[in-house]
């Protein structure tokens, strides 16, 4: 069956085909950089990482044939050859230390970082929604400017603290002095507590400032104006119609905010031992186990671009003439 000159040209002129083609097509470039990028900056970094893995001890015969076992000793250009052509057919190596597959390594941690992140942007717009929305509404029109200035120190002042500082001295005020919850590791929901918060504070206050401006701009707009006029609830309002065009704008900042989170379990996992990928590579990078590093490199890459891609299609979706503006 071939398709017409005709129906080409309707789907050339289709703002949707064209957007998830533009889309679709910057998603392999940047995955394709990604893949390089980490290929080249892993094989680049000094050391020997057969030697690392086996021992100074280690007699070099063998250390010369674990090297061509694992094709460290062909030119770097043909490893990289020998890469893409294993991440195509998925296979992502052997971990160098461990002698698993990297895939396995991965499966075994991701989900317990995934857990941890997920819970974390959960926290996360669960309290910046209300605070957002409430600051809004209680410092409208330039009012309780003391609420204001305090809201917005507050903010300033978790959003500054780095996300494994404030593990820290969670840890050390809950965990050592309390002993209200576990110091470290994945032991029930308590041992969730530390961890998330840990990470969630710090993107809440952003992100509640951010809704606040939002929400204040909203209520400036002429449909509340209307919906004012109409004598409708206040509730009704602010939920109706003020939030929905305020998290439209939000929406971009959310996907930054869940990206971040998964790049910022790498600190916060070591500080509570988590049994995650962000420990993992730690490890990894100590013992120059590179297969695993590159593995877990793109994982947190992919994710990201991923989350970007979804963010670009909802927007999208909340508002199609973005992709006629970009067309």
């Amino acid at each position: 069956m071939t398709t017409s000159p005709r129906s080409l040209a309707v789907l050339a002129d289709n703002p949707w085909l064209r957007f998830a083609a533009r889309r679709l097509g910057q998603l392999l470039i940047s995955v394709l950089v990604l893949v390089t990028a980490s290929f080249l900056i892993i094989h680049l970094v000094p050391g020997d990482p057969v030697r690392a893995a086996l021992g100074i001890d280690a007699p070099q015969s063998l250390v010369a044939a674990r090297r061509h076992a694992l094709g460290l000793d062909d030119p770097i250009w043909l490893q990289y050859a020998h890469y893409l052509k294993n991440l195509v057919t998925g296979q992502m190596g052997t971990s160098i230390t461990s002698g698993l597959p990297v895939s396995e390594v991965i499966g075994q941690r991701l989900p317990a970082t995934l857990e941890l992140a997920v819970y974390s942007f959960i926290v996360s717009v669960g309290l910046a929604l209300p605070i957002g929305l409430g600051m809004a509404v209680l410092t409208r029109n330039g009012r309780r400017r003391a609420a204001e200035l305090s809201f917005t120190s507050a903010g300033v002042v978790l959003a500054a603290i780095p996300g494994f500082l404030l593990a820290v001295g969670l840890v050390y005020v809950f965990s050592v002095q309390l002993g209200w919850t576990p110091v470290a590791e994945e032991a029930g929901f308590t041992s969730f507590v530390l961890p998330v918060l840990a990470m969630a504070l710090g993107s809440a206050a952003v992100l509640a400032r951010i809704l606040r401006l939002e929400v204040l701009g909203a209520m400036q707009a002429d449909y509340v104006r209307t919906a004012r006029a109409k004598r409708l609830p206040s509730w009704r309002i602010y939920l109706v119609h003020v939030l929905p065009n305020a998290l439209t704008a939000t929406l971009t900042i959310c996907g930054l905010l869940l990206a971040a989170l998964i790049a910022g379990t790498v600190l916060v996992e070591n500080v509570f031992a988590w049994p995650g990928l962000g420990a993992t590579i730690v490890a990894s990078i100590l013992s120059k186990d590179y297969p695993v590093v590159q593995g877990i490199v793109l994982v947190y890459g992919i994710g990201v671009l991923l989350i970007n891609l979804a963010v670009d299609v909802a927007l999208a979706l909340l508002d199609p003439r973005s992709t006629i503006r970009e067309s």
